[in-house]
């Protein structure tokens, strides 16, 4: 992924990107009924963020790749109608979701009581994400690798 791609919120996935994914959900249906099931959860996250507002959908897609650079080991799945990243046990750890879903000023980014982010008695759970930039990315990537810790 290029510098701009991942700092820049109106290019959204590149060609290249989407082709890789395709490609990737391809190998997992060659892989047989569960490569096949993942093939298409991530399927249904990428067609989901294909319906978001343009603002929305490069959002969403910057939060795709960046989580799951981050945590290769969570799994790509729609969790009511949003895009979603379940641990091994298929239980969701982080969503996003657009600002459209429910007619917010901003979309956001959450994550579930799997996520290992408790601190104290006060911690917060859900993130406003307006803009991509890098400091927004640096901060998911802790949030995740955190997360799934």
């Amino acid at each position: 992924m290029s510098a701009k791609s991942s700092t820049t919120v109106s290019d959204g996935f590149s060609a290249e990107e989407r082709a890789a994914m395709k490609e990737r959900a391809a190998e997992l249906r060659a892989e047989g009924k569960k490569g096949a099931k993942k093939a298409d959860e991530l399927q249904a996250v990428l067609d989901r963020i294909a319906q978001m507002a343009p603002e929305d959908r490069a959002l969403a897609e910057r939060v795709h790749a960046t989580v799951t650079a981050a945590a290769p080991g969570l799994s790509p799945k729609t969790w009511y109608g949003m895009p979603a990243y379940a641990n091994p046990d298929g239980k969701i750890v982080v969503f996003f979701q657009d600002s459209g879903k429910f007619n917010y000023r901003y979309s956001t980014v959450g994550f579930q009581d799997t996520a290992n982010l408790d601190d104290g008695d006060l911690w917060p759970v859900s993130y406003a994400l307006q803009q991509w930039s890098p400091a927004v990315e640096k901060k998911l990537v802790e949030l995740v690798r955190a997360a799934v810790s």
